[in-house]
């Protein structure tokens, strides 16, 4: 049975992406990445941090039904050897050309190879992700020509799809929920998805992404003591 925030997503929705979908991972080299975490870990930890977030996110992304494949846009070695291993796709960075860049550079990649395919990108720092969770979202999204969901704090986006024969036309970064409104994308307004809203950027998000349950990779290391007690 449909949630009352299905409900509200679906309406006016006509099933118009099919799954399996494409995912699109963007993953920058992991010495830039998690800088907002500065002040609670040095940058080897960041970097360890980053990778393991990502790796957590990919392997729950790929145990979703509704996923096909996951697609990685990294310039990084370790990350991409590392996630290629757990079965994904890699498609080299195209250096300071940017994130949204880089998403839509990713959906071109996969719709090379299959043209009618439904793609969404997908934040590489969802530790806590569950595939459950991302199959609904997938799920609403598929009614639409191009979809969204807002993070955690209602500001930015975690997920964007399009629909086949409908352009990405990603606009992530700082407040990025309004400009994917903007653009036209419809804002999933659904309940009980919260390990695919919630990003980590901070320490606070960290700890909220731990309270909830985060991945194999993600957990070992805090389970080592990479996080100060708090």
């Amino acid at each position: 049975m449909e949630t009352d925030g299905e409900r509200a997503a679906g309406a006016g929705g006509r099933g118009l992406a099919a799954t399996p979908w494409s995912l699109v991972v963007p993953l920058k080299p992991l010495a830039l990445a998690k800088t907002r975490l500065a002040g609670a870990v040095g940058p080897p930890e960041r970097r360890r941090l980053a990778l393991a977030f990502a790796q957590d996110t990919v392997a729950a992304a790929l145990a979703c039904g509704a996923v096909r494949d996951v697609v990685v846009v990294t310039d990084d070695p370790v990350a991409a050897s590392r996630l290629a291993a757990l079965g994904a796709g890699v498609v080299p960075d195209r250096p300071g050309a940017g994130l949204n860049a880089a998403l839509a550079y990713g959906a071109e990649a996969v719709r090379a190879r299959r043209p009618g395919a439904a793609v969404a990108a997908l934040n590489a720092d969802l530790p806590a992700l569950r595939p459950a969770e991302l199959g609904r979202v997938l799920a609403v999204a598929g009614r639409f020509p191009r979809a969204f969901l807002a993070d955690a704090a209602d500001i930015g986006t975690t997920f964007l799809s399009a629909a086949p024969g409908k352009e990405l036309r990603p606009a992530f970064g700082g407040a990025s929920r309004l400009r994917h409104l903007s653009s036209g994308a419809v804002e999933i307004r659904l309940g009980g998805v919260v390990s695919v809203r919630r990003d980590v950027d901070t320490e606070a998000d960290l700890r909220a992404a731990l309270e909830l349950g985060v991945g194999r990779c993600t957990a070992r290391l805090c389970r080592a003591g990479i996080l100060p007690a708090g």
